[in-house]
């Protein structure tokens, strides 16, 4: 949790596992396949996140997209896959529901730096894992007890 990577190397595999509440965020460039993957736990840092701490959206997405581009990737290519945010806990309010804040605080880091969001498997009740395939361009998601899930096929199509 709150850890994110990029990779260039095709054939690397990008894993968050148990995405509950969380959101796993996959930036991929759609030409050259260059992808990173961030494990988001909550929406906003409020200022006070630990350097090299990527748990919050604020500080996760500018991080991701700066590593995706070190690694090689475009900026302007880059193209966004989410998956999580899912209601884990019984609450009374919708505004306490930490999926829903996680996943709306993302989408509004993207759309700040203008990156489309091409896929999701959002909300819910139950936890996810994603994988993001590194070269081939391929996303796919598993919920838990499930079997895994075509999100992006290898040409960049939307499948879900």
């Amino acid at each position: 949790m709150g850890e994110l990577a990029a990779s260039a190397i095709d054939g690397d595999v990008l894993v968050s596992l148990g995405l509950g509440s969380c959101i796993g965020l996959a930036l991929i460039d759609r030409r050259l396949g260059v992808a990173g993957l961030a494990h988001v736990v909550l929406p906003a840092s409020g200022g006070h996140a630990v350097p090299g701490s990527f748990k919050f959206a604020d500080v996760a997405v500018p991080e991701l997209i700066e590593q995706v581009v070190a690694a090689g990737g475009r900026r302007p290519l880059l193209d966004a896959v989410l998956v999580g945010g899912a209601s884990m806990f019984s609450v009374s309010s919708a505004s306490l529901e930490v999926g829903q804040r996680n996943e709306a605080a993302v989408r509004d880091q993207l759309s700040a730096a203008r990156i489309p969001i091409i896929a999701t498997e959002t909300g819910g009740e139950r936890g996810r894992t994603i994988r993001v395939h590194v070269g081939s361009r391929r996303v796919t998601v598993r919920e838990a007890g499930g079997v895994d899930k075509v999100l992006v096929a290898g040409g960049m199509e939307v499948v879900a």
